[in-house]
This record gives C-alpha cells, sequence and structure tokens, in this order.
C-alpha cells in the first residue's frame, strides 16, 4: 500500500471517529435539552391545567420538538456516519487535524488538493508520496478526544436534580398527573376541588346502640359556606363547630 493510502484510510478512520463523537456529543445534548422540555411541558400542565385543545397542542408541540432534536443531535450524524448523508470531506477532515496538530499545519491539505489534480506526472505523484510518508507517524484519530464531550454532562445533571429533587420532596404526582393527562390529551380531566375534607375523629367505630359523630375540617385555598351529607338516600346539612370543624351525628333510633 502507498503512503498516500495509508493517509487516505487514516483520513476515513477520523472521519469515523468524528462522526462517532458527534453522536455521543449529539446524545447528551439530546438527552438534557429534551428533559428540560419535557419537565416544562409538565410544569405547563400542572400550573394552567389546560383542556382538551391546549392539552392536543402541549402534547404534539412537546412529540415535534423531541423529534426535531433527536434529528438534528443524533440522527444527522448517525446518517452521515453509515454514509447515507454527505459529510464532511477529505479537505475539511484535513483542515480540523491540522488544528490539533501543530507539525501538520498546511501539509496535509496539500497533499488532499495534490491529489484531487485533475492533471497527474510522475513527478506530482513522488512529490505526494513523500509529503504522504513526512505525516505517517501522525495519529490522526487522537485529534478526537471522546472525554471532551464530559463537559457536556453539566447541561445533563439541571434537569435531572430538578427531577430528583421533586421526587425526594414527595411531590412526584407533579409528575405522574400531569404526564397522565398530557399523554391522554383527548380526555376530559375535571381540576381537583380547591379544598379537601380531613376527618379528624381518632377513631371510626363506635359501642353497638351508641350514636356516632363525625368530625372534619377542611383543607385548602377556599372554605365551604354550607357542607351536606348524603346518608340513606337523604341529604343533611352539617353544622359547624367554633373551632371550625365540621360535624354530623349518626343518630341510633
Amino acid at each position: 500500500m502507498s503512503s498516500y493510502s495509508q493517509i487516505h484510510e487514516k483520513l476515513r478512520r477520523f472521519t469515523r471517529k468524528f462522526y462517532v463523537n458527534e453522536i455521543i456529543r449529539g446524545s447528551i445534548l439530546f438527552l438534557s435539552l429534551g428533559l428540560i422540555y419535557f419537565l416544562f411541558t409538565l410544569f405547563i400542565e400542572h400550573a394552567l391545567w389546560l383542556g382538551t385543545l391546549g392539552r392536543t397542542l402541549l402534547f404534539w408541540l412537546f412529540v415535534v420538538t423531541e423529534v426535531l432534536l433527536l434529528t438534528r443531535f443524533v440522527a444527522i450524524p448517525l446518517l452521515k456516519l453509515l454514509g447515507l448523508k454527505k459529510g464532511i470531506n477529505d479537505d475539511e477532515a484535513s483542515r480540523i487535524i491540522g488544528k490539533h496538530f501543530g507539525e501538520v499545519e498546511d501539509k496535509l491539505l496539500n497533499i488532499v488538493q495534490l491529489k484531487g489534480e485533475r492533471v497527474s506526472t510522475d513527478l506530482l505523484e513522488a512529490s505526494i508520496e513523500q509529503k504522504a510518508a513526512e505525516l505517517q507517524p501522525i495519529p490522526f484519530r487522537r485529534a478526537i478526544r471522546f472525554k471532551g464531550n464530559v463537559k457536556y454532562l453539566k447541561y445533563l445533571s439541571l434537569p435531572l436534580l430538578i427531577v430528583l429533587g421533586i421526587w425526594a420532596t414527595g411531590n412526584k404526582s407533579i409528575f405522574t398527573e400531569s404526564l397522565n393527562r398530557v399523554v391522554n390529551h383527548q380526555t376530559v380531566f375535571l381540576p381537583p376541588a380547591p379544598f379537601r375534607f380531613e376527618i379528624v375523629n381518632d377513631e371510626l367505630s363506635t359501642i353497638e346502640d351508641e350514636s356516632f359523630t363525625l368530625r372534619f375540617v377542611t383543607e385548602g385555598d377556599l372554605v365551604p359556606e354550607v357542607v351536606s351529607i348524603s346518608y340513606l338516600g337523604e341529604s343533611y346539612y352539617l353544622n359547624r363547630t367554633e373551632s371550625g370543624e365540621w360535624e354530623y351525628t349518626f343518630q341510633y333510633p
């Protein structure tokens, strides 16, 4: 194999490593930006409690955004690696390598450009071979460092910390409930009531043949003015004590 053929093969290997590196970096960025947008989508639904139209738009906007991110950061470099899409040529690869290895400078680019000349002479071929032989010991692939992608992990750590923080504080319903509504965007969901009932009885049992008084309070943003209970097919209004508790006594006949 001639010296130029070996240089050409080294350029091919460099180009493959270049795109593998692009895929690694792109995967980190896709996960980072994709997760941030995922959290943003859930936050919007959690804060606004959108209707079916709003959630449908939110769902498809999320899908389109994630597909665009995946295409930009992962799919395109993968297609170039597989040769299904045009990537960098030998000239561009030579410039990248020349920026990393000072001793290469313009020599590699000059070899590639000379080889591309339409008119070939024995003198030109000999010059190419001589220059190619001088570049043989240089490991072109070392111009690409996979560990350089570690710095991009900081973008992934932010959304992960947000997820862990919310999960650790016991607010995972922000994810699960909002995600369920966004995924089932065509289903009608009623917003939660502005208050809830909290039973304050120590026990929910009583001695046989005795009356039982159920006591509870309301918690939330609003306090209801009237509360009723349905019992044996009838509705009864509840009394409110001075302490703010609601109570109803189930009378023994």
